[in-house]
C-alpha cells in the first residue's frame, strides 16, 4: 500500500469515525447531508489558512498573528470594498495584501531581530490589532449583502479551490517549495547549499500572510461583518487554522500534506458542531477538542531513533 493511499484511508477514517459517534449521540440534529455540506463550508475558511501558514510551519517556524492578520485583513478589504466604492476588487485586493504586507513585517522582523517567531509575531500582533482598531474607528465593519457572494457556495468553494491550487504548485513546481522543504528539513545543510535562508523565511510569511488575506474574504463574507478588538483577543481566531496545519504537518510523510490539511479542518468543524449539538460548553468543547488533535498528531507523527525534531 502506497504512503498517500494510507494517509487518505487514516483521514477518511477520521471522518467517518467523528461523524459517526456525534451520530449516536445526538442523531436528530447532527450529521445529514445538509449539516455535513454546511460543516464542510465552514471548514473551507481555515482550510485556506491552514495551507499558507504551512509554509511556515514546514520551516520551524510559528505565527501568533494569525489572528490579528485575518481581523485587520478583513476590516481594510471591507473598507476599500465600501467607504472607497472598489466593491470587490478592493475587497479581494485590500484584504491580500493587506495580509501580505502584515507577513512581510513579521518575517523582516523575525530575521533581524533574531528572537523566537512566537515572540516577534506576539508583539506585532498587538500593533496589527491596534492598527485594525484605528481603521476600523471603534466601529464594526460590515459588509453590504451585495458584496458577500464568497460567503457561500459556489463563491467560497470557487475561491477556495483557486487558493488550494496556487498552494499546490508553488509547493511542488517552484523553487520556493523546493527550498522550503530543504530549510524545513535541515537549515544548515540549506544554507550550505547556497540557499538565501533568511530571504526564503521572509518568503514563506509573506505567501502565509496572502492566503490569510484570502481567509479573511472569506471570513467577513461568511459573517458578514468584522470588530476590532485589542488585548490579543485575537489570538482565538489562531486555534483553527493551527490545528489544521498540524494535520499538513502530521501527514507530510505520506506525501498529501495539502489534502491532509483540507480534510483536517473538516474532521475539526465535525467535533466542532458535534459539541454543540450536544449542548456542551464552550470550554469543554476546547479541551475535548485539543485532546483529540494530541491524539491524531501522536499516532501520525512517529519519530524514529535518533531523528531531531524541530
Amino acid at each position: 500500500m502506497s504512503g498517500k493511499v494510507k494517509g487518505y484511508l487514516i483521514l477518511i477514517g477520521l471522518v467517518v469515525i467523528s461523524w459517526g459517534i456525534f451520530k449516536v449521540l445526538t442523531p436528530h440534529n447532527f450529521g445529514s447531508p445538509r449539516n455535513l455540506l454546511s460543516y464542510f463550508e465552514a471548514s473551507l475558511l481555515a482550510a485556506v489558512g491552514a495551507v499558507g501558514f504551512y509554509f511556515v510551519m514546514v520551516m520551524g517556524m510559528f505565527d501568533f498573528s494569525i489572528g490579528a492578520n485575518i481581523m485587520l485583513s478583513a476590516i481594510v478589504g471591507c473598507v476599500f470594498a465600501t467607504r472607497f466604492g472598489l466593491g470587490y476588487f478592493g475587497l479581494i485586493v485590500g484584504a491580500i495584501v493587506t495580509g501580505m504586507i502584515v507577513g512581510l513585517l513579521n518575517g523582516f522582523f523575525y530575521v533581524k531581530l533574531r528572537i523566537p517567531s512566537m515572540i516577534v509575531t506576539t508583539g506585532l500582533a498587538l500593533i496589527y490589532e491596534s492598527v485594525a482598531n484605528y481603521i476600523a474607528g471603534g466601529v464594526e465593519q460590515t459588509l453590504p449583502s451585495n458584496l458577500r457572494a464568497f460567503g457561500q457556495m459556489p463563491g467560497n468553494l470557487i475561491l477556495a479551490v483557486i487558493a488550494f491550487v496556487i498552494a499546490y504548485l508553488l509547493l511542488n513546481y517552484t523553487k520556493i517549495g523546493t527550498y522550503t522543504y530543504a530549510i524545513g528539513s535541515n537549515e544548515f545543510v540549506a544554507k550550505n547549499m547556497g540557499i538565501n535562508v533568511n530571504l526564503y523565511k521572509v518568503l514563506a510569511f509573506i505567501i502565509s500572510g496572502a492566503f490569510l488575506g484570502i481567509m479573511a474574504v472569506l471570513t467577513i463574507s461568511y459573517g458578514s461583518s468584522m470588530v476590532a478588538v485589542t488585548g490579543m483577543a485575537s489570538m482565538s481566531r489562531n486555534f483553527v487554522p493551527t490545528m489544521g496545519c498540524f494535520f499538513g504537518v502530521a501527514f507530510k510523510k505520506y506525501g498529501m500534506p495539502l489534502p491532509a490539511i483540507i480534510i483536517g479542518e473538516f474532521v475539526i468543524n465535525i467535533i466542532f458542531f458535534g459539541f454543540i449539538a450536544l449542548g456542551a460548553p464552550t470550554a469543554i468543547q476546547d479541551v475535548i477538542t485539543g485532546l483529540a488533535l494530541l491524539i491524531v498528531v501522536t499516532l501520525t507523527t512517529k519519530v524514529t531513533k535518533g531523528e531531531i525534531v524541530k
